[in-house]
């Protein structure tokens, strides 16, 4: 039976050793050469005295080795931890010591840039530099872990701040690609374009599933939009997966004269895109299913949109995937009828373990199903997702944003205190609050309402340039602040509270 992450990976590895797994720019990797280089990592993660649910954190390119890692440190009964390559080196070291990471997986290169943080992580005894890892041994499907035990931690920005941990246990893998493998009809013949990061878990399923079915995967990562087609139709892709910036771009490249007879379907998740684009992305691959979705790390997928209802419901994210059920849930509690606002809540077994180290979290987000405790039913939780709903009369659901002040931005949940916080690192301000603002390319962009310092006397233009500069020379492109306004005073609530909704009803007006 196949219930450990990588008890997925010998379906393939039994049937078909000599077929491709997943490739890069630089190498390509049958499954037989995939478990002999997976094993070898399995084997120094044991000498380096792995154990049973220790972490072990990998912050790599997105290339071969990330998959090579993934699948050696579940071998070795360990939980990975990926780090997003874009992160800075403080944002790597808060990952490494809030999931007490036993071993960081990295190279040479990005070692060197780790010293000062590293000194910081208690708990790390040994960094593994992959360019160093010369060896083989196929990789062994005995573990001392069971199907319930962690088997990551994938990371994601808090409302109160600093990225928090979400616990996924091997069930929730396995139960993810099986569930997602139906209803995307996968198949040992089909190729993935994985372009998404594995730090995100909707990018991190497509590596999965295709490891489980004998299918291939391939890692790009791209610097412009025809870098994508191109590897669509060189390397014959099958499936796509993307964010709504990816399909904004790519209509504005070369896919509108590029034939791909091969692509079966293409995937949305991470925001709505906008119907202008759907248009175009309809009329430019009129042989592919477009399949709309929706998820949340705490459970991975929840709802799907059939191909066919695309015309129909352009805006909707669908309904429930397989083996789950989604609830729309009020303030007070009860089930919401038709047309009524209320959050998701979604049931099932991809529900996850919960938030590392945050009980307080946990019992805000991860209730004891029926949460009403009108039935005693097993020890079953759903998680509440923070994101606000409602169905139509046919149940199909359509998102309406976010009720913890989050900001969406190229499938990126962001924290708005995070971003305030390395705003008051420069001393330039006296007072600071992030809001996300619509963008049709990006869902959402950060715009930063500030209160100079006192002693500035700089002007407007060079303020906010300086705080735009810091910010990126510290943070991802995609947190950091696109606008920046000076105002006099900051909107404060009856308890003294930054006022965000009067913040964006004054960007609206």
């Amino acid at each position: 039976m196949d219930y450990l992450l990588h008890h997925l990976y010998f379906h393939s590895l039994n049937r078909v050793p000599d077929k491709e797994a997943i490739s890069d720019d630089e190498t390509t990797l049958t499954y037989s050469q995939l478990s002999e280089k997976a094993g070898f990592i399995a084997e120094r993660l044991t000498q380096a005295g792995v154990r049973p649910g220790d972490r072990v954190a990998f912050f790599l390119d997105h290339n071969i080795h990330q998959a090579v890692s993934i699948l050696g440190i579940s071998a070795a009964g360990g939980a990975f931890v990926p780090v997003n390559a874009l992160l800075f080196p403080e944002q790597v070291g808060h990952i490494l010591r809030d999931s007490d990471s036993r071993v960081l997986i990295t190279t040479k290169s990005r070692y060197d840039t780790l010293h000062e943080v590293l000194e910081t992580c208690d708990d790390l005894t040994e960094v593994l530099l992959i360019d160093d890892q010369k060896g083989a041994r196929h990789l062994e499907r005995t573990c001392h872990v069971i199907e319930n035990d962690l088997a990551a931690i994938l990371y994601t920005s808090g409302s109160s701040g600093l990225p928090k941990g979400v616990m996924i246990s091997h069930k929730n893998l396995t139960a993810g690609c099986w569930i997602i493998s139906e209803y995307l009809n996968l198949r040992e013949n089909d190729r993935l374009l994985g372009v998404l990061p594995l730090s995100f878990d909707y990018g991190l399923n497509q590596l999965i599933t295709m490891l489980a079915l004998g299918g291939t995967y391939r890692f790009l990562t791209f610097k412009y939009p025809n870098e994508i087609v191109e590897a669509l139709s060189k390397y014959e892709i099958t499936g796509f997966a993307g964010i709504p910036p990816i399909w904004a771009i790519l209509v504005r490249s070369s896919l509108s004269r590029t034939p791909l007879p091969h692509l079966r379907y293409i995937s949305n998740s991470g925001g709505a895109v906008p119907t202008t684009v759907l248009d175009l992305l309809k009329r430019y691959l009129p042989e592919t299913d477009i399949v709309l979705m929706y998820g949340l790390t705490e459970a991975f997928r929840s709802t799907y949109l059939p191909p066919h209802e695309l015309d129909k419901r352009p805006t909707s994210m669908g309904k429930a995937i397989p083996n789950t059920e989604i609830m729309v849930v009020s303030s007070d509690g009860k089930l919401c009828g038709p047309n009524e606002i209320g959050e998701l809540v979604h049931r099932g077994p991809t529900v996850s373990l919960g938030y590392w180290k945050r009980p307080k979290d946990n019992a805000e987000r991860f209730k004891p199903y029926p949460w009403d405790g009108s039935v005693e039913i097993c020890n079953e939780k759903v998680v509440f997702s923070g994101d606000l709903v409602k169905t139509d009369e046919d149940g199909f659901l359509y998102f309406l944003g976010r009720n913890d002040g989050m900001i969406k931005c190229s499938g990126n949940r962001i924290s708005p205190s995070e971003i305030e916080e390395e705003v008051f690192k420069t001393n330039l301000v006296k007072e600071a609050a992030a809001i996300g603002i619509p963008d049709e390319i990006a869902g959402q962009v950060i715009k930063v309402y500030i209160v100079r310092a006192d002693e500035q006397k700089h002007s407007e233009d060079e303020l906010t340039t300086m705080i735009i500069d810091f910010c990126s020379q510290h943070m991802p492109g995609y947190m950091v602040p696109r606008f920046i306004e000076i105002i006099d005073e900051m909107p404060k609530t009856a308890t003294g509270k930054i006022n965000y909704p009067e913040l964006k009803k004054r960007n609206n007006s």
